[in-house]
């Protein structure tokens, strides 16, 4: 689950994690005012989306406006929350397409020495939370890993004691931090390790998080992504989910129970199981293909799910043709078979449907299939049915 940089900024106030002053704004008079208790000063007014690169992003209605921009005035913050609220904005992160902006965040300014960047993860490998740091902030950390990945400073931590002190000592040396820079620091990255921790987070990233010149450590941005499997732990975490930044048919999946992120080729694909759902997208780019999608119905998926699962590919007008892997396990292939034969009843396939089924009472799903009078195209394997459904693509 993500949330927006003012809903990360509250949850890091409430841990400590040194912020600047700021305030949420729906309307262009909102922002005005706003702009009013920030104490009429240099304020910076930036758009909120779940999508990074704002700075450099432009608005299709308004292609002269930025995702963030300066304002001096509050005929200034009204200006620019005019033409950013209710309009999209393209980024890196985006598509073409762009994304609303339903709200904007007007944050004070303060005098900036030092960029830098930090983000706190989960290192798979070594089964540890793990912070990274460079002097490289304010640029796309995926280029500095690519081009200057000696750059990102990288420290463990145990979970249950959290960053110690000396850990903050050795990345205060490599980033050439000292004095009063460095005691803010002992807090700062503590406590963002702590947010990372206690909140169950999947992501904690900060772009730019810069030093002033009196010498104090703050986060000029936040990005906080969370286990979505934890938030039954932190129900007033959940309450911040904002649906409306989410693709559609995403959350209609989730509601469903169904795992779905919507892609940009035109094989739709029905899988159970996250690791062959993988395989089946890359044997059909392997082949020339490109899927529409990453859908998972898991392992005791019935008919109602498979229904719905249907229905969420072909609602993407681009899908021309339906990729079904099954692995027959917990849910027998009879019961896959039946619910794909009791799914068109409902749904109808108007595209190509390709299907292969492997394991328990796979024989009697595959019979059930022929007999069932439906166009279904059958497939012997993966590499069969992938070549399948991407030559019914090309016809």
């Amino acid at each position: 689950m993500k949330i927006h940089e003012y809903q990360a900024k509250e949850l890091f106030r409430a841990f400590q994690v040194p912020i600047l002053q700021g305030f949420v704004a729906r309307s262009p008079e909102e922002a005005q005012a706003a702009y009013d208790k920030l104490g009429g000063t240099l304020a910076v007014i930036k758009a909120q989306l779940h999508a990074g690169g704002r700075g450099k992003g432009t608005f299709i209605e308004v292609p002269t406006q930025r995702g963030v921009q300066l304002v001096r005035s509050g005929q200034e913050a009204a200006a620019a929350a005019k033409n950013m609220i209710g309009n999209r904005l393209v980024t890196v992160q985006t598509g073409a397409a762009g994304s609303p902006v339903n709200q904007v965040f007007l944050e004070q300014g303060c005098d900036i020495a030092r960029e830098l960047y930090a983000a706190v993860v989960l290192d798979r490998a070594e089964k540890l939370p793990l912070l990274m740091v460079s002097s490289e902030g304010g640029v796309e950390i995926e280029k500095v890993a690519e081009e200057t990945p000696e750059k990102i400073l990288r420290e463990h931590f145990d979970p249950a004691h959290g960053l110690m002190p000396f850990q903050v000592r050795k990345l205060c040396k490599k980033l050439n931090i000292s004095g009063n820079a460095a005691k803010s620091a002992d807090l700062f990255f503590r406590k963002l390790c702590e947010v990372f921790v206690k909140l169950d987070c999947s992501m904690a990233e900060i772009n730019p998080l810069v030093i002033t010149k009196d010498d104090k450590m703050i986060a000029l941005d936040a990005k906080i992504t969370f286990d979505d499997n934890a938030m039954y732990r932190h129900p007033d975490v959940k309450e911040l989910r904002d649906v409306a930044e989410e693709e559609p048919a995403e959350l209609r999946a989730s509601n469903s129970g169904l795992s779905f992120v919507k892609l940009e080729g035109n094989i739709g694909c029905l899988v159970n199981g996250a690791g062959l759902a993988m395989a089946t997208m890359d044997i059909i780019k392997y082949h020339g293909g490109a899927p529409a999608n990453f859908l998972d119905v898991g392992g005791g998926a019935n008919t109602q799910q498979v229904t719905e699962a249907f229905r969420i590919i072909l609602s993407d007008p681009n899908v021309k043709a339906i990729l079904v892997n099954i692995f027959g396990g917990i849910a027998r292939c009879t019961t896959i078979a039946q619910a794909i034969i009791d799914a068109s009843k409902e749904v109808g396939f108007k595209v190509p449907l390709v299907v292969r089924l492997e394991g328990t009472e796979v024989e009697e799903g595959k019979k059930m299939l022929r007999e069932s009078g439906l166009a279904i195209i059958s497939a012997d394997d993966l590499t069969d049915a992938a070549k399948k459904v991407v030559a019914s693509v090309g016809k």
